[in-house]
């Protein structure tokens, strides 16, 4: 496994729970990885490191969590080697590094996304915009973090002018987008260069604080299922948005192996995709894997044969998960670290709490790492049961700063009683 956030946790603990019993090792992992997974000292970023690692530990299979080291070919970079992995090649990735082939493979592709345009300095942008609130998107990885929904000129031209001349996040070009009004949905797909195989729908919470306020984060809570989006709807869903990027993306000589998240807005005219990932988001993956029943080990090998998906039948358990995210303090500005985690172990039974942004000092104290420091997720037979128990196990475990919403699926549970 590579990856040490809390995506990288909940896909370890669902390799564990693979009826084959793999060994699993992890890089570079965190304080709660190293309980479940043998974690070795290499940055995600040090492809050269885990390719070698790979090597010298005769690891059999590689799952690749965030999205930097696919963007960079990670996973090309091991297939060099005769070492197979789960994930995107390098030029299936850009549907995550490029917003801007995201959108010209979905016009290729005539997958329903809002109307956009690319610019590079800040006075096209400006003209850009058709009306406020405006979406301005940075095109490259930003962590989550690179979406501004400009209440206004003064805004919309402060953020153009953070990204274009000041530089954040690296990129030479924003895009500039319709907004949307309507319901997110996250929409997650296995794919194997073929097919796209929906797994269970999810919904993330992107803002700092309850109601939608505040700036984006990389998510602060989600939960699984949705209502309204079934079986059959989430079918439908990936048959008009997943598999034409996956035909597409084929007949361009790019095939897409691994994750193909989408992050979708549902509109009184259909879905709408907002972005594609090229891997499990997070944190709904803290809320959907969970859930799976089905072996994640032996998906993930399919998943990265040619065509290896074709006879996937996946099984989830009906009861709800809901994960509520502690972040430390500062987050999404900044980051506060260093600070002593405490409650753990006073978490109740049959909750799960996955790390994300934790350190282990020298005398075994786990100490605040990142932005998200912890994920907690609980099982219910409804939204509100398992939201409750989410925020009991939450409200034990604490840390200078903490920071935590208090709506997660709150909308669900008024929904669905």
């Amino acid at each position: 496994m590579v990856g040490g956030g809390g995506r990288e946790h909940a896909i370890v603990r669902a390799l564990g729970r693979s009826p084959r019993r793999p060994e699993l090792l992890c890089a570079p992992g965190n304080a709660g990885i190293a309980a479940d997974a043998r974690t070795l000292e290499i940055a995600a970023a040090d492809l050269d490191g885990l390719v070698q690692a790979v090597a010298d530990q005769s690891i059999d299979f590689t799952v690749v969590g965030p999205e930097a080291p696919l963007v960079a070919g990670l996973v090309d970079a091991l297939a060099e080697e005769g070492h197979r992995a789960f994930g995107p090649s390098a030029a299936a990735a850009r549907l995550e590094g490029s917003k801007q082939f995201a959108k010209q493979v979905m016009d290729a592709a005539g997958v329903p996304t809002p109307a956009w345009r690319a610019v590079e300095d800040v006075e096209t942008g400006m003209r850009a915009i058709g009306g406020y609130p405006a979406v301005i998107k940075a095109d490259g990885l930003a962590a989550g973090k690179g979406v501004v929904l400009a209440a206004d000129e003064a805004e919309a031209r402060a953020t153009l002018q953070s990204l274009l001349v000041e530089r954040r996040f690296g990129t030479e070009r924003v895009i500039v987008e319709e907004c949307l009004a309507g319901e997110e949905l996250s929409l997650l797909a296995l794919c194997d260069g073929r097919r796209a195989v929906p797994m269970a729908p999810a919904q993330d919470y992107k803002r700092i604080f309850d109601d939608d306020r505040g700036p984006n984060t990389g998510g602060m809570g989600s939960y699984s299922p949705v209502p309204g989006i079934d079986a059959a709807a989430a079918g439908e869903i990936a048959a008009a948005v997943h598999q034409p990027v996956i035909d597409e993306l084929a007949a361009r000589g790019t095939p897409f192996h691994g994750v193909l998240y989408a992050g979708l807005m549902l509109t009184d005219e259909g879905p709408r995709v907002l972005e594609f990932n090229v891997r499990f988001g997070d944190p709904e993956t803290q809320a959907i894997l969970p859930r799976l029943r089905s072996d994640l080990l032996e998906l993930a090998e399919h998943a990265a044969r040619a065509g290896g998906l074709a006879d996937a039948r996946l099984d989830w358990d009906p009861r709800w998960a809901v994960t509520i995210v502690l972040a430390s303090a500062g987050y999404p500005e900044s980051a506060s670290t260093g600070d002593p985690i405490s409650g753990l172990d006073a978490v109740p039974p049959g909750i799960e709490v996955t790390h994300a942004g934790t350190t282990v000092k020298a005398d075994g104290t786990a100490v605040t790492g990142g932005g998200r420091v912890l994920n907690v997720t609980a099982l219910g037979d409804g939204p509100q049961a398992a939201r409750e128990a989410a925020y009991a196990g939450a409200d034990v475990i604490d840390f200078p700063g903490r920071q935590l919403r208090r709506d997660i699926a709150a909308r669900a549970a008024e929904r669905v009683r």
